[in-house]
């Protein structure tokens, strides 16, 4: 009978929940790494008992730990995210230069074919590779290398790489997305990259339709379908059915069209959810009811999945990489809150049950379907 692990990155430590397929009984196991921020956990699709986490403290600087075992024992590998050559400078909020500095890894992706391979999305906005594990990471410098880097300004949570798409059917292809640059493509394996980002608009800089410049909030993909992606962006939700090429609104009839995460129905590929908040400057559900928000057509039409969500005095969020699915006939659905609350859908999104209820900050969910 098929197991699902969920693994969760904190603000103070990493937990692990584990549950065979009817997603009704729970095992919690954790902390892990009590006390440090966990900014993403994520599990390696070639090998399951193969994960990752990135552990971060303002004292203590970044490591990246990696588990064989499922969780059970951890080591730390490689924590030495140089970039390549003269790092040079980005714009700051007021426009000015500010030289390049390694901060923190937000997302880690591992290779859906090779368990030693994984990518990370870094802040100060950068993508690196690690080909043994983790031991060693190099840069992708064709990213940065862009002639917009040096105009690439930080969004309020920092300029951050937090999202990180491989193209199962072209392992040339791969997407990312960047706060507060856009989403870029590259087809040749990280070599090169151009902007994706015809049809966003932004107000608040100086050309609403620029070529770079959109804070993408979170990019979700179909593997069966890597031409069409969904977009939560700082105020609307996207689509594109071009691999990026360009996008178009489909933000349709939801309360707002503000948010961070957005993922794809395992099965169904124009199954979308969203977890819409009041606004940029009010991180918390409208009207303080918990609601994710479900779309069978693939955008436009939204209806509100409410049943067993807290639907009076809620102020919690929902982060960016804070949402994902499980594999299984019945699609489960998870997310995690500011609050500590994970909640699962077992039955795609009707019907919703915390698995935990008082975990630290939730800054990430990610699921692996284990036989």
């Amino acid at each position: 009978m098929s197991q699902v692990r969920v693994l969760v990155g904190t603000r103070k430590g990493a937990f692990i929940l584990t549950s065979d397929a009817s997603r009704e009984k729970w095992d919690v196991s954790g902390p892990h790494f009590a006390g440090w921020e966990i900014y993403h956990v994520n599990g390696s699709p070639a090998n399951p008992d193969r994960l990752y986490a990135s552990q971060s403290s303002g004292w203590f600087g970044q490591l990246i730990q990696r588990s064989d075992d499922g969780g059970l024992t951890w080591n730390p590998v490689g924590n030495r995210f140089d970039y390549d050559g003269d790092p040079g400078t980005h714009q700051w909020y007021d426009g000015t230069p500010r030289p390049w500095e390694f901060k923190r890894v937000w997302h880690l992706e591992p290779s859906p074919t090779d368990p030693d391979t994984v990518f990370a999305g870094v802040e100060d906005a950068a993508l690196f590779r690690s080909d043994d594990g983790g031991q060693n990471w190099h840069e992708l410098p064709g990213l940065r290398g862009h002639g917009s880097g040096p105009s690439w300004q930080p969004g309020a949570g920092g300029m951050c790489l937090h999202t990180i798409i491989l193209d199962p059917t072209d392992p040339a292809r791969m997407f990312v997305a960047i706060s507060a640059a856009g989403a870029f493509r590259t087809d040749d394996a990280g070599k090169t990259w151009r902007p994706i980002n015809r049809g966003l608009r932004s107000g608040g800089i100086p050309d609403e339709d620029a070529e770079v410049g959109h804070c993408v909030h979170r990019i979700a993909m179909h593997p069966a379908r890597p031409e069409v992606l969904f977009m939560q962006k700082h105020w609307d939700v996207m689509r594109s059915d071009d691999a990026g090429g360009s996008w178009h609104e489909i933000s349709g009839n939801l309360p707002t069209d503000f948010g961070f995460p957005i993922a794809v129905h395992a099965h169904e590929p124009d199954t979308v959810y969203v977890v819409p908040i009041t606004s940029d400057s009010l991180h918390y559900p409208p009207d303080g009811k918990l609601r994710v928000y479900r779309s069978r057509t693939g955008g436009n039409e939204w209806e509100a999945l409410t049943d067993g969500l807290p639907q009076r005095d809620c102020y919690v969020n929902v982060l960016r990489d804070a949402m994902a699915v499980d594999s299984l006939d019945s699609c489960g659905i998870y997310f995690g809150t500011t609050g500590g609350q994970v909640y699962v859908s077992a039955d795609a999104g009707d019907s919703w049950v915390p698995i935990v209820r008082d975990l630290p900050p939730v800054l990430s969910v990610e699921v692996q379907t284990l036989p």
